[in-house]
This record gives C-alpha cells, sequence and structure tokens, in this order.
C-alpha cells in the first residue's frame, strides 16, 4: 500500500498555485469545495497504516456510476466511512485525512494520471525525514508495502495539503525516469518480488507466455 518515492521518478512538491482550472487539469473534479472533505468530524481514528489498512481490507470499490449514477462524485470522507464503499478519490479523501491526523507531515491528497493507460487516479503522499513515500489506497490488499518501481507509473498533476487553517494547491511536473543499470536492476528484482508474491497466476501466465515466444523464434 505504501511505496517509497524515488525522486527522479516523481515530483513530490510541485509549484503552488491557485485553484486549478477544469481546462487543463480535468481529473482534479470536486463536487464541493476541498474545504467540505476536511471540516467534518470522523468516528474512526486511526494510529498507524497497518490500522488504516485494516480498515480499508473491509472496503470495496464501487464506481460513482454505480452508486450515485453520475460519472464522478467525491464522496466525504465521513460519509465513506459509513458505506466502506467508493472509488480511487473516496478512498484517497479518506486515508488523506487519516494521514493528517496521525501527524503524517505534508500529507497530501493527489489527483493525476496513474496505470498502463495513463488513467485519471487519486492517491496520497506524505515525508519522513529526507524521504517521501506514495500511499495506494486502492491496494490496500497488497500488504503494507509496494515496490518503489510502481512509482514511475504516477503522474501527479495537482495535490493539494492543509495545515488546519489553510488550503494550498500545488501544481506538479511530468518526470520521465531512465534509471543507469546499477540502480535499476535492485529496483526491478524487487518489482519482480512483489509480482511473483501477490499475483502468481498472472506471473505464471506471462512466462508462458514469453517461453512460446521464444520456442517460436528458435525453432
Amino acid at each position: 500500500m505504501v511505496a517509497e518515492i524515488i525522486p527522479e521518478a516523481y515530483d513530490v512538491f510541485g509549484k503552488r498555485t491557485f485553484y486549478p482550472g477544469k481546462k487543463r487539469f480535468g481529473f482534479f473534479a470536486p463536487n464541493a469545495a476541498m474545504g467540505r472533505h476536511l471540516t467534518q468530524p470522523l468516528t474512526i481514528r486511526c494510529e498507524t497504516l497497518e490500522e488504516v489498512q485494516r480498515f480499508l481490507n473491509g472496503c470495496r470499490y464501487v464506481t460513482d456510476r454505480q452508486q450515485f449514477g453520475v460519472r464522478d462524485y467525491w464522496m466525504p470522507p465521513e460519509e465513506f466511512e459509513v458505506k466502506r464503499k467508493g472509488d480511487c478519490d473516496d478512498f484517497a479523501l479518506w486515508v488523506w485525512r487519516q494521514l493528517m491526523a496521525m501527524g503524517k507531515s505534508d500529507a497530501r491528497f493527489v489527483a493525476g494520471l496513474a496505470g498502463r493507460y495513463g488513467r485519471g487516479h487519486a492517491w496520497v503522499t506524505f515525508v519522513e525525514g529526507d524521504r517521501a513515500f506514495l500511499v495506494e489506497p486502492m491496494a490496500h490488499q497488497c500488504g503494507k508495502w509496494l515496490p518503489r518501481l510502481d512509482v514511475a507509473r504516477y503522474i501527479p498533476g495537482i495535490s493539494v495539503s492543509w495545515d488546519s487553517r489553510q488550503i494550498s494547491y500545488f501544481e506538479h511536473e511530468r518526470r520521465t525516469f531512465n534509471p543507469p543499470l546499477l540502480q535499476a536492476i535492485p529496483l526491478l528484482f524487487e518489482w519482480l518480488f512483489f509480482r511473483i508474491k501477490n499475483y502468481p497466476r498472472s506471473c505464471y501466465g506471462w512466462a508462458r507466455y514469453w517461453c512460446s515466444l521464444l520456442r517460436r523464434r528458435y525453432r
């Protein structure tokens, strides 16, 4: 659920900006002012990331079309913890509130693009010392830690922070990650170990596919 951010692959802090316009950042589309998602009290208070993960294990993914009959709806965190179902922005908003309550430094709600096809997505980041971490709430069933190489799939567009008095918005740049071989090898092994551990059937299928291609090529 948590991956350490490789600075070369991800613009952690961004550049402060005014409220982002939908013309440029269409994936940032709250149906209410961001303050609405920050001010209402929550009934659940997590003390650790493990407790956050345990709560999310009891939640399920449901699209806004299925639940509300609209294309996009950002559910307030106090509503999400009662329904325990929603999409990525609902999961991320609730986790963001929990991280801030836990005192995580510079905890941010992030909207951007992620995945193989670069779809709109939402996640959370925080900082500990000189290290930054990305929290993927939708990967709550994959264990506490995610491989660092996964961070390269995330393209932050807008992040939001709150210091109990003021909401701040930050615009992020897109980075291309081309690590040198000595850095890439341990990252790749870490990624492969995670995939084999969590998705053995998928790895077996890919292995059979590549073996069949090699056999046909060298037959």
